[in-house]
């Protein structure tokens, strides 16, 4: 069943994420509960200096995970990773457990992905090697005509490395994306850095675009179809992960062609 969307976006500002820690320190906190059904929930959370945490693992969800803030290290059965940067990862499922350790107040994004038939198909039959940790700098740069000249891109996940999420980055100086709707996709941003920048939605076509200011820590969901303008005035800085979510599942199924 399509889901019809009454808004163009909908945003939750960092400063209006509230803190919950409990005693060891890490506090998890839904963002826009309700605004999506398409199996994506996504947490603000928060882990506080020389604290750890065990995340829940799934055995038929996909997690993946944006690091944005802090300095710490996660562990798994591949070793310690340094989080010195932004960085990214996604468990093995249920089969290896993994830690969280802050060595600073520690901000990230825990997204939680249901698995359908279709995601399931397609994961067994061809995904990453999990787990995958990636920092931000190892990540491979692109090219879109959407973006500006001197605007920098980053693909973390490609399409159907992991079923029908993808995610990327863009980050630049007075500038950004100025992008077309995608009818395809469903769209997530999660402002990191410094970022002072303008959102605007809509469709140009019709002169229906609404313009928020986004920050860092903030936190927005894009329905598909609408056209999008991520950039920020000179001297300022836009910079973000983005986060898909293909809407047409049974393209993802083995040997079904895009």
């Amino acid at each position: 069943m399509k889901k019809e969307y009454d808004k163009n976006f909908y945003v939750v500002k960092a400063e209006d994420v509230e803190k919950h820690f409990d005693d060891n320190g890490f506090s998890k906190t839904e963002l826009l509960p309700g605004v999506y059904d398409g199996g994506i929930r996504s947490y603000k959370c928060f882990l506080k200096p020389g604290c750890s945490v065990k995340p829940e693992l799934y055995a038929d969800k996909t997690v993946v995970i944006f690091f944005g803030k802090g300095e710490g290290e996660l562990i798994d059965c591949d070793g310690t990773h340094a989080i010195t940067e932004v960085a990214f990862y996604v468990p093995y499922l249920d089969k290896e457990p993994y830690e969280i350790k802050a060595k600073e107040e520690m901000e990230f994004v825990f997204n939680v992905v249901e698995m359908n038939q279709w995601d399931k198909a397609a994961y067994d039959a061809w995904h990453i090697r999990l787990p995958y940790f990636r920092l931000h700098s190892e990540c491979t740069q692109y090219i879109q005509d959407c973006k500006g000249p001197n605007t920098e891109a980053r693909m973390i996940l490609c399409p159907k490395w992991m079923g029908r999420v993808l995610v990327g980055t863009t980050r630049a100086n007075g500038e950004g994306t100025v992008e077309k709707g995608h009818p395809a996709v469903h769209q997530w941003n999660y402002c990191l850095g410094n970022s002072d920048f303008h959102m605007s939605v809509g469709y140009k076509e019709k002169g229906e675009m609404e313009t928020v200011s986004q920050k860092a820590g903030d936190w927005s969901f894009i329905p598909a179809g609408a056209d999008h303008d991520l950039v920020s005035d000179p001297g300022k800085e836009v910079y973000y992960i983005w986060f898909e979510h293909f809407t047409d599942e049974e393209k993802f199924k083995p040997g079904k062609e895009q």
